[in-house]
């Protein structure tokens, strides 16, 4: 377990779910190998909505979540999501989005293990890129170290609703 998901796990507390989780058919269905810390933060926390606020994607959502965000990029849906999202090759994880239609994603860097947070941010109309990672992210948010201008501010003990959705 890395030092940042250690420290995750400490602000979130223990994953909500109590079975074995992973995304290994993600990964070969799509034909990509997804750093360590997403499978850390999604196989943990993932088809989960924190705080009524941040839903993060995970083993049961990631796939068609992608799917749906790939086609509607690729077909032209959107003005500021330009880049190519998986399962097209070489394109950005969709990994979450908040109740107010932001939505996350992590862009591959040449290095296969550290990709970087990046942002639709629906109410602003933007893009945002970040030079850090998931878990670091995450930490940062959390705390209310960073993205306090467009996320809000965060309970002291954080609550989870579960998707049952496949």
């Amino acid at each position: 377990m890395s030092d940042s998901f250690a420290q995750l796990v400490e602000i979130l507390g223990p994953s909500p779910w109590r079975e074995e989780r992973s995304l290994a058919k993600v990964e070969e269905g799509w034909a990509v190998r997804l750093p360590p810390e997403v499978h850390r933060v999604a196989c943990s926390y993932g088809d989960a909505l924190i705080d009524d606020f941040l839903f993060i994607y995970g083993p049961r959502t990631l796939k068609k979540k992608g799917v749906w965000m790939s086609d509607y990029v690729e077909g032209g849906g959107s003005r500021h999501i330009i880049k190519p999202v998986l399962p097209r090759p070489g394109g950005m994880l969709l990994w979450g989005h908040t109740i107010e239609g932001d939505r996350l994603f992590l862009v591959p860097k040449e290095s296969a293990e550290n990709w970087t947070v990046a942002a639709f941010r629906r109410n602003w109309g933007d893009w945002h890129e970040t030079e850090i990672g998931v878990e670091e992210w995450l930490l940062g948010v959390l705390r209310g170290e960073i993205e306090t201008d467009w996320l809000p501010e965060w309970p002291k003990r954080h609550e989870f609703e579960l998707s049952d959705s496949d």
